[in-house]
């Protein structure tokens, strides 16, 4: 397994990712009844609105949800 993979390292590159469009990524600090660490969101940075991940609740978006939705706009489908 290469250190790219680890989700620390998932979760720097995404941030570095969203940066360059203007994002930030949120992490709930809350821990889910599963005893799972909370979900993620995108918050625009001027206006300050979640552009994803509060749908159907706050901060629903997984990490591969967030990384699939910045692939995306990357490749210019969002």
């Amino acid at each position: 397994m290469s250190r790219k993979e680890f989700d620390a390292s998932r979760m720097r590159r995404m941030k570095r990712l969203a940066a360059r469009y203007g994002l930030t990524i949120l992490t709930s600090e809350k821990i889910k009844t599963l005893g799972q660490p909370g979900g993620h969101a995108l918050r625009h940075d001027e206006t300050f609105a979640i552009v994803y991940g509060d749908v159907p609740k706050p901060f629903s978006a997984t990490i591969d949800d967030i990384e699939a939705y910045l692939d995306k706009l990357e490749a210019g489908e969002e």
